[in-house]
């Protein structure tokens, strides 16, 4: 009998812990991010919340939509698919530029990462040099092609004077077997594909064109204006990932193999969080702290986008940042 007393307050206990615990999931805060990307190990911070819980410890059940470009990210924003959107300003101009009614309230990647990649025997060093080409990009909807486009303005050019082929994501194959003459992408990119066979090449950075930011959290005016507390918890939880990813990037490495679609070498995985680690920083921010958004050279971004045709409207950027949900320093 006292065994089967013994029992029963067992198990009484496994349900009223149990139930505590559903209880305070019930109290979490659901908040969706709509991704430029499939899970890959550069982001790998959002996507380690079962291990570290960065976002349940302030009160938010985070879930994540993948995309193929920050175009994508910004449609299921817009659609109510999502409740902030990580992505390009590129993407976010063009969106604007329509009449989008967006805030931006983080910036996520303060260093521009992306390139132009060609086999050296192409002999393409400048952007005058790609008229003519078959360039890659990842989508239509990506900061590849946006920040093709800006290389292509310098030299006078439009999308009209080369062709433009979609690759997809990560993905050098086309040029090493020679489908492309060159291709878009990023740092992390680049990486992976030196890492896959890719050797004698020239790179042309965009940042020594137009040194802009890479991506932005971005949400909707509605969402800013209805959310302001839930917006702050999120980006002070994203803060605190990104951090620790700085912090301790070999257990990123090691936990990106069980996330992260791509993540299945962790010496690769470890030099791709270095990456975005480093782009994640800047003067500004080590300064103002994480997240804080350079609106003079977002402003100026804009203005050039506007000069070389590919949106039509004047925007503000200084109505369109806000800072004010950033987390302390």
């Amino acid at each position: 009998m006292k065994f089967l007393n013994r029992v029963a307050a067992v198990l009484l206990s496994l349900v009223a812990c149990w139930a505590q615990a559903q209880t305070a999931a019930d109290k979490l805060d659901k908040f969706t991010v709509a991704g430029w990307s499939k899970p890959i190990t550069e982001i790998t911070n959002l996507l380690v919340e079962q291990d570290k819980g960065f976002f349940k410890a302030k009160g938010i059940d985070l879930a994540y939509v993948p995309g193929a470009g920050g175009g994508d990210a910004l449609r299921n924003l817009l659609s109510g698919q999502a409740d902030v959107a990580f992505t390009d300003p590129g993407s976010l101009f063009a969106a604007l530029d329509k009449g989008e009614k967006l805030r931006v309230v983080y910036d996520i990647y303060p260093q521009n990462v992306f390139n132009v990649v060609s086999l050296k025997s192409a002999n393409i060093l400048k952007p005058a040099d790609l008229k003519g080409k078959r360039i890659g990009v990842y989508s239509l909807s990506s900061g590849t092609r946006q920040n093709l486009q800006v290389l292509l303005h310098q030299a006078g050019l439009s999308e009209a004077d080369v062709t433009v082929v979609v690759t997809g994501l990560l993905n050098f194959a086309p040029l090493m077997q020679g489908q492309v003459d060159a291709t878009a992408a990023t740092d992390t990119g680049l990486f992976i594909g030196r890492q896959k066979g890719l050797a004698d090449v020239n790179v042309m950075e965009v940042k020594n064109y137009l040194n802009v930011s890479s991506d932005f959290f971005v949400v909707r005016e509605d969402t800013y204006q209805q959310k302001k507390d839930l917006i702050k918890r999120f980006l002070q939880a994203y803060r605190d990932s990104a951090k620790w990813m700085a912090q301790s990037p070999q257990e990123a490495a090691e936990l990106a193999l069980k996330y992260a679609i791509d993540g299945q070498n962790p010496a690769a995985n470890l030099e791709i969080i270095k990456l975005r680690n480093a782009s994640s920083v800047s003067a500004l921010t080590q300064k103002r702290g994480w997240g804080t958004v350079d609106v003079e050279a977002l402003q100026k971004a804009a203005r050039a986008y506007k000069a070389f045709g590919l949106i039509q409207s004047e925007l503000n950027m200084s109505e369109v940042v806000r800072l004010d949900l950033l987390p302390s320093p």
